[in-house]
């Protein structure tokens, strides 16, 4: 393959144009899409993260039921498949519905039937949509002989920016509801039906009568699905990380080291590989560069909503433990933010104990991390000044790159002095927080509320040369607060982590807003 050549793939989501068109990547994901549609499930739901390829699999499904067989050549279904047959297929992409009021999504919906009724001639007698999805299934069935293959994309879309409204939400539901109420009672007619979506929205809500949906997000079996596997990415895309490595004046090693603490990190189930994703693996090397892709694409706002419903800290967004069913649970039962934070992709799964059935959840990469936190930094610092927290905090990295936490400090005190103070300023944890966001922003290993034998550390944070164990003080002296390290003893947690310790204390002012004093002690 002409590596010069090869093109990558962002932002396109069709099978056949990835396929016939100039040198595109594609790494095959064919092999699941004939175990799946050779399974005793006719009934299948997929949860991913977006940007995750749920688009482009569905894709590949409409054009595996339509009997394309030339596009799938050289493939893994090419010599698994034998028969070839073409069904008729109808693919209902939900994602142009999002953003929209009960009469803009019945229209939405109207105008993704009409599309297929002109295919099979039909012209409707019935307003309703879910007697023109009946009509339409039956007559597709007979017209063609064959069963009808139903695929439908991003099924939650019109649903998520509405999930934080208890007047709204159940509104566009009753419609969502009424439009895939005839799966169940068609099933005589159907071959296949495939949904995918990011969120758990439970099926007797949704599906009315549906309760046979196999959900396989996560069976180990399907658990490479969709992104990319660091074995995919290692021989699949080997001449891609050798192009690149050349390009960024690293070596190969080095690159594969950023694109892991980037990109990598996805866990659907547990054991699995490694998974990376998709869109930002795409995307850097199109770009030829590391940057922040996934969040580039657009940060969902009912996340930020959710995250102030629930007040839920950013310090407390990974880290945490859960049953499987605590946070693969339907959105409408949520009790807390983790099932939405899980299924969004902004926490996965890191490990798992068996015997007592408990998942280890956390933000998966730096890519995440970072991009949550910069996402969250307007309510902890002014919105008109984000463009220079931004100079700020690159400065405070090459201060602390420079081991000179004196510097950092005095930055970020200038920096507040000049900006108009949030709501919420008059408690410790309040600048907790706010500490949290910023050396996250630096890509640093941070954490608030360490425990030790003595007590707890208010802020670790943990450079490539420096641990700093940061006590905080609102209102109160950098003296106090270092005494309290001191009298505590909180190095000794910390001797075998094999990096010189630093103890910084720092003293608030609630009537100034800032940073008032700090001592730092080695």
């Amino acid at each position: 393959m002409d590596m010069q050549q090869r093109l990558y793939p962002v932002g396109r989501q069709d099978f056949a144009e990835i396929r016939t068109t100039g040198n595109f990547l594609y790494i095959d994901k064919t092999e699941y899409v004939y175990r799946m549609t050779h399974s005793d499930a006719k009934f299948i739901f997929l949860s991913r993260p977006r940007r995750f390829g749920k688009s482009l699999l569905v894709s590949t499904l409409k054009y595996y039921f339509q009997g394309r067989k030339e596009l799938f050549q050289g493939l893994a279904i090419d010599s698994l498949e034998k028969d070839w047959t073409t069904y008729p297929v109808l693919h209902f992409d939900m994602s142009i519905a999002k953003h929209m009021e009960k009469e803009q999504l019945e229209a939405a919906l109207s105008n993704q039937l009409s599309w297929h009724e002109r295919e099979y001639g039909i012209v409707p007698e019935d307003k309703d949509s879910n007697l023109r999805l009946k009509n339409l299934i039956a007559t597709a069935y007979k017209q063609t002989g064959q069963r009808v293959v139903i695929l439908i994309d991003e099924y939650d879309a019109p649903l998520l920016d509405v999930v934080h409204e208890d007047k709204t939400l159940p509104a566009l539901r009753n419609v969502m509801r009424n439009f895939y109420s005839p799966l169940k009672a068609s099933d005589q007619y159907l071959r296949f039906v495939f949904m995918t979506g990011i969120t758990k929205f439970s099926q007797l809500s949704i599906f009315s009568e549906l309760n046979n949906i196999r959900n396989i997000s996560m069976d180990t079996a399907y658990a490479t699905i969709c992104g990319v596997s660091e074995d995919e990415m290692l021989s699949q895309m080997s001449g891609d990380i050798d192009m690149l490595a050349e390009k960024m004046e690293i070596d190969r090693g080095q690159l594969i080291e950023k694109l892991k603490s980037h990109y990598d990190g996805y866990h659907f189930t547990w054991p699995s590989p490694d998974i990376y994703n998709p869109f930002s693996i795409v995307c850097a090397f199109a770009d030829k560069k590391i940057g922040a892709y996934w969040f580039g694409s657009g940060t969902p706002t009912y996340l930020i909503e959710m995250l102030r419903k629930y007040h839920v800290a950013p310090s407390r967004i990974g880290g945490g433990t859960a049953m499987a069913a605590d946070f693969d649970a339907p959105t409408e039962r949520m009790t807390g933010i983790t099932p939405l934070l899980y299924q969004s992709g902004y926490i996965t799964i890191k490990g798992y104990d068996r015997d007592a059935d408990i998942f280890t959840l956390d933000i998966p990469n730096k890519e995440v991390r970072i991009g949550l936190m910069r996402s969250l930094l307007p309510y902890y610092v002014s919105v008109e000044r984000i463009t220079e927290a931004s100079t700020t905090i690159a400065h405070i990295y090459l201060a602390l790159r420079n081991e000179d936490l004196d510097s950092a400090l005095r930055l970020l005190q200038t920096f507040l002095g000049t900006i108009p103070y949030t709501d919420n300023t008059g408690y410790e944890g309040h600048w907790q927080q706010m500490l949290y966001i910023i050396f996250s922003l630096l890509g640093y290993y941070v954490d608030v509320e360490v425990r030790t034998p003595k007590g707890r550390v208010d802020m670790v944070l943990r450079t490539a040369t420096r641990l700093y164990l940061v006590e905080l003080k609102l209102d109160s002296s950098a003296d106090t607060a270092m005494q309290q390290i001191d009298l505590r003893q909180y190095p000794e947690r910390f001797a075998l982590c094999g990096l010189p310790i630093i103890k910084a204390a720092i003293s608030f002012d609630r009537e100034s807003h800032n940073i008032s004093d700090w001592r730092i002690s080695e």
